[in-house]
C-alpha cells in the first residue's frame, strides 16, 4: 500500500511539473516566418500573421483566407482582388488602404478601423462588421452588406455605402 501511494505521489508531482512548464511557455503570438513570407508577397492561407505590419505595401491577387491577422496594420496598403474570407480581422488598423474587389465574406473585422478606405466591390456577405469604423470609406459598390451588420458599425457624413443602406455617425 505504501508502495503504491509513493507512486502514486511521484505521478501527480511529474504531472503538476510538466503542467506548469508548459504554461510557463511563452504563447506563440505570431509567426514571425510565415509574416516574412507574406510580406515578401506569397499567399498565406490559414496562417498565423498576428499584428503583421503591412502598412503601406501593395499585396494584390493574395489568398489570405481563414489567417489570424488580429491587430494587424494595413494603413495605406493596396490589397486588390485578395481573399481575406473567414479571416479574423479583429482590431485592425486599415486606415487610407485600398481594397477593391476583397473578399471578406465570413470575415471576423470586430473593432477594425477603415477609416478613408477605398473598399469598391468589396464583398462583406456574413461579416462580422461589430464596432468598425468605416468613417470615410468609399464603399457604394461593396458587396453582400445588410443593414443588420452596418447596425454595429459606425460612419460620418462622407460614408459612401450602397443604395438603401444606412449607418450611424461614430461618437
Amino acid at each position: 500500500m505504501k508502495l503504491s501511494t509513493t507512486i502514486a505521489a511521484g505521478v501527480i508531482a511529474l504531472t503538476t511539473f510538466a503542467f506548469v512548464a508548459l504554461a510557463a511557455q511563452p504563447a506563440a503570438a505570431q509567426n514571425a516566418a510565415q509574416i516574412d513570407h507574406a510580406r515578401g508577397g506569397a499567399s498565406c492561407p490559414h496562417c498565423n500573421l498576428f499584428q503583421a505590419d503591412f502598412s503601406n505595401m501593395e499585396l494584390k491577387n493574395r489568398d489570405f483566407a481563414g489567417a489570424r491577422l488580429r491587430q494587424s496594420d494595413m494603413s495605406a496598403a493596396v490589397m486588390n482582388y485578395t481573399s481575406l474570407a473567414g479571416a479574423d480581422l479583429r482590431d485592425v488598423n486599415a486606415y487610407g488602404a485600398v481594397f477593391t474587389g476583397v473578399s471578406f465574406a465570413g470575415a471576423n473585422l470586430t473593432n477594425a478601423s477603415f477609416v478613408g478606405t477605398y473598399l469598391e466591390g468589396a464583398n462583406f456577405r456574413g461579416a462580422n462588421l461589430t464596432g468598425v469604423n468605416f468613417s470615410g470609406a468609399e464603399m457604394d459598390r461593396a458587396v453582400g452588406l445588410s443593414q443588420a451588420q452596418l447596425e454595429g458599425a459606425c460612419g460620418d457624413a462622407t460614408t459612401t455605402l450602397p443604395r438603401g443602406l444606412r449607418i450611424r455617425e461614430c461618437a
